[in-house]
């Protein structure tokens, strides 16, 4: 299983917090289409990406136990 953060309006789309993705060997991609359509999560495309607490991008291959963060856009004032 590969577990996902979610944070700001992701969260409280989904309702929650986290989810867990059965996507060891699959790209970050792969979970994002799952998102939209188990959980209607569409604004994810302007996301901010990162696996283990890096950044990254929709083609790294997950591996069991990595920790996905879809991280909304911020704006600064």
């Amino acid at each position: 299983m590969v577990k996902v953060l979610l944070f700001a309006q992701f969260q409280e789309a989904a309702g929650r917090e986290s989810v867990d993705v059965d996507a060891a060997g699959q790209p970050v991609g792969h979970v994002k289409s799952i998102l939209k359509e188990n959980y209607g999560l569409l604004d994810l495309d302007n996301a901010t990406v990162a696996v283990n607490q890096e950044y990254t991008d929709m083609d790294t291959e997950l591996k069991e136990g990595d920790t996905v963060a879809f991280i909304p856009p911020v704006s600064g004032g």
